[in-house]
């Protein structure tokens, strides 16, 4: 059984949309489909791309939310069928006890995606944090000082919107 977090980018360029997601493909198929489980918060971009090619691999996927309301709070129009496919088919779904998506929500989201796997896939192009906190350079950087092993996909050619 391998358990596998993500962190990424939400606002991918649509051009990117296809080269991330042969590059996830590709590194999960080093994986065996009945011990694979992917964890992922499922926001847009990044994080639904992998959470689709774990189960197109055949592996299990965890969902963690940030909030009760991340839902309707958060999910976009343009996301919502896909976010909605994918709690439907994953095996677990973790609520994190927030009411409201904040920082702290995507923070704690964040620790319980890093508290159940043994490696990280950050879809990120390697800038460092924006002092925000909660991003994909914050999340690797959590990853790799608790010892998590991180995998970079960001294939030739991809690149965030504006």
């Amino acid at each position: 059984m391998t358990t596998i977090g993500v962190t990424g980018h939400m606002d991918l360029t649509e051009e990117s949309v296809p080269l991330v997601r042969a590059a996830l493909d590709e590194l999960l198929r080093a994986y065996e489909p009945d011990g694979l489980v992917g964890v992922s918060c499922i926001a847009a971009g990044s994080d639904s791309l992998f959470a689709e090619a774990v189960l197109d691999a055949g592996g299990r996927l965890v969902v963690v939310l940030p909030s009760r309301d991340y839902r309707t709070a958060k999910v976009k129009p343009d996301h919502a069928e896909t976010f909605d496919r994918l709690v439907a088919a994953a095996g677990e779904v973790l609520v994190m006890p927030h009411g409201t998506a904040d920082r702290r929500a995507y923070e704690s989201a964040n620790r319980a995606l890093l508290a159940r796997a043994e490696r990280l896939v950050a879809v990120w192009n390697g800038e460092p944090p924006s002092g925000k906190g909660g991003g994909s350079a914050d999340v690797v950087i959590e990853a790799r000082n608790a010892g998590l092993p991180v995998d970079v996909v960001w294939p030739e050619g991809a690149a965030r919107r504006g």
